[in-house]
C-alpha cells in the first residue's frame, strides 16, 4: 500500500496588526507618509538654500526667449500701470482728488501684482511640477513657497523704478521708507499661506487655474489699486460696514501701507484703525492656516 503524501497547510497571513509590529520590528515605514508638522518644519527649513535657488532659477528663466531679456521684470508692471492710468484716471476719473496719483496708482499696481502672481504661480505649483513631485523626495511645501519667493524678488526689482518715479514726483528718502520691509515681510508670509491653500486645491483640481483669472480680477477691483478707497467712500456715503470690511481686505491693507511707507501725500488718517495689527493677523491667519492645510494632504501630492 503506497504511502500518500499530503501538503503542509498553507501558513495564514499575518493579521494587519501584524504586519504594522512586524514592519515596526525592522524599522519599516509607509513610504511618502506625512510627517509630523514640527519634522516637516524641519525638512522644508533644511531645504531654504533648495527654495532660494529654484526660485532663482525660475525668475531668471521667465523671459530668458525674450530679446529684452530681464528688462521685462520691469516693463511689464509699468506698462499695466499705464494701461490703468489711462482708463481708470483718465477715463474713468479716478485720480480726482487723489494726491500723486500716478506715485499712487504705481505703488498699488506693483504691490498688487505680487500678490495677484504668487496665488496665479501657487494654485499650478504641484499640478504644473508632476514630474519633479513624482521624480525627488522633497517637503511638497517647497514649490508654493519658492513661486511665492520668486515673485519677491520680482517685486524688487519693480521698486527700483518706483523709487525713481517717487524721486522724479519730488519724494525724497525719508525714515518712513523703512516701514516697506515690514510690510513686504507679512504681504510675503500671506502670499506664501495664500498660495500654499490654492497649491492643494489646485493639485486635487487642476481647473481651478482656469477659474483664477477672473476671482483675481474681481478682488483687484475691490483692492483699491487704481483708486482710493476713504475718498471714494466718503464721497459716496457708503455704509459703515461696507467701508470696514473693503479696508479690512487684505490686498488693500499691504497696499496701504505701502503707500503710506513711501508717498508723503498719503497720511495715517487715510488708514484704517488698527492697520498693523490687520496686516500682522492676515499673515498669521494665511501663513500657519495655509501651511497646516497644505501639510495636512502631503502625502497625495503627485499620485493618482
Amino acid at each position: 500500500m503506497s504511502q500518500v503524501l499530503h501538503a503542509p497547510p498553507p501558513t495564514p497571513a499575518p493579521a494587519e496588526g501584524g504586519l504594522a509590529a512586524l514592519a515596526a520590528r525592522h524599522g519599516l515605514s509607509v513610504s511618502g507618509a506625512r510627517p509630523s508638522l514640527p519634522e516637516y518644519v524641519r525638512q522644508l527649513w533644511a531645504r531654504r538654500h533648495f527654495i532660494s535657488a529654484f526660485a532663482t532659477a525660475k525668475l531668471t528663466a521667465q523671459y530668458s526667449e525674450a530679446k529684452l531679456g530681464q528688462i521685462w521684470q520691469v516693463a511689464t508692471p509699468l506698462l499695466n500701470a499705464a494701461v490703468y492710468y489711462f482708463i481708470f484716471g483718465i477715463l474713468l476719473g479716478t485720480s480726482r482728488g487723489v494726491a500723486d496719483y500716478i506715485p499712487f496708482l504705481v505703488t498699488g499696481v506693483f504691490v498688487w501684482t505680487f500678490t495677484q502672481n504668487s496665488i496665479m504661480s501657487g494654485t499650478r505649483a504641484i499640478s504644473g511640477n508632476l514630474g519633479l513631485v513624482r521624480a525627488l523626495h522633497f517637503p511638497r511645501a517647497a514649490l508654493p513657497v519658492s513661486f511665492a519667493l520668486q515673485q519677491l524678488q520680482q517685486l524688487l526689482f519693480s521698486m527700483a523704478a518706483l523709487v525713481v518715479i517717487l524721486l522724479c514726483f519730488g519724494m525724497a528718502p525719508g525714515v518712513s521708507w523703512a516701514l516697506a520691509l515690514p510690510v513686504l515681510a507679512l504681504q510675503f508670509v500671506f502670499n506664501a499661506g495664500v498660495s500654499m491653500v490654492m497649491a492643494r486645491m489646485g493639485a486635487k483640481t487642476p481647473d481651478i487655474a482656469q477659474l483664477m483669472p477672473f476671482v483675481l480680477r474681481t478682488w483687484m477691483y475691490v483692492s483699491g489699486v487704481m483708486w482710493s478707497i476713504d475718498k471714494t467712500l466718503a464721497r459716496n456715503h457708503t455704509p459703515h460696514v461696507l467701508k470696514v470690511l473693503l479696508e479690512s481686505n487684505p490686498a488693500a491693507v499691504y497696499i496701504d501701507l505701502m503707500r503710506f511707507a513711501l508717498i508723503d501725500s498719503f497720511k495715517a488718517n487715510q488708514l484704517p484703525h488698527h492697520v498693523w495689527a490687520l496686516a500682522l493677523g492676515w499673515a498669521l491667519l494665511a501663513g500657519v492656516g495655509g501651511f497646516v492645510y497644505f501639510w495636512k494632504a502631503e502625502e497625495t501630492y503627485g499620485r493618482g
